[in-house]
């Protein structure tokens, strides 16, 4: 067999990555943080154990990258769903629900992500986090923001915090009272975006199938049902 092209091998490596970040958000979304080891989530994924400090420095850092993955590939699916929409509020309502529904959809995943940011290591710069950035900031500008490089980390700061608030323990606050509150400040009519009533109506929007978020399908000569071949040259 004539060795793989240096296109194939990128192309094996990334998906190897992905299925660590799709098994990450699965894990710890099922048992929470402490509970998920490095070891379950590379059983998870399919992949060879090293293989997993050879694309993340720790677990904090992999599972930060999965949760801004999520975080991102969620919002674009709002930002894209149909009918699109050019229309800067409605995409600014649409980012706002697409980020408070992950808080009430999986609020154990987030919980965790909130706690990993205030951990000692912080907020870490990803690939995912990057992604996740130009979207808010995109929206930001559609909305019609004259200065996005201070709008953007400002709106980033009040989805967190919305986030946090959403997810204390023993007091946390309606999601549907933090979503009218930011609505009111960005002026946005109730509405827009997904409305709480539409989503009870509908019985939520949570998909406990993730794979549409993680490019993790059969990478070139790798057909279904074969091992990943990256998984062992590591």
């Amino acid at each position: 067999m004539s060795p793989r092209s240096a296109s194939v091998n990128e192309e094996l490596r990334r998906r190897s990555r992905e299925r660590l970040l799709q098994a990450a958000v699965e894990l710890v979304g099922e048992h929470g943080y402490d509970a998920t080891t490095l070891g379950d989530i590379a059983d998870r994924a399919g992949s060879a154990r090293g293989l997993v400090s050879y694309y993340f420095p720790g677990k904090r850092q992999l599972v930060q990258s999965a949760v801004h993955r999520l975080m991102h590939r969620t919002l674009e699916e709002a930002l894209e769903r149909e009918p699109r929409t050019d229309d800067g509020r409605e995409r600014m309502a649409r980012a706002i629900d697409a980020i408070l529904g992950l808080a009430r959809d999986r609020p154990v995943l987030m919980r965790q992500h909130m706690a990993g940011i205030l951990q000692a290591e912080g907020f870490m710069q990803c690939p995912e986090q990057r992604r996740l950035a130009e979207l808010l900031r995109e929206v930001c500008v559609g909305h019609g923001s004259a200065d996005p490089d201070t709008d953007y980390p400002m709106l980033r700061a009040l989805l967190m915090g919305a986030v946090y608030a959403a997810l204390v323990p023993g007091v946390p606050m309606p999601v549907p009272v933090l979503r009218a509150e930011l609505f009111k400040r960005y002026r946005l009519d109730r509405e827009q975006g997904v409305p709480p009533d539409a989503e009870a109506v509908s019985g939520g929007m949570c998909d406990m199938d993730l794979s549409r978020y993680f490019a993790t399908g059969s990478p070139p000569d790798c057909p279904e049902g074969r091992p990943d071949p990256s998984a062992q040259s590591k």
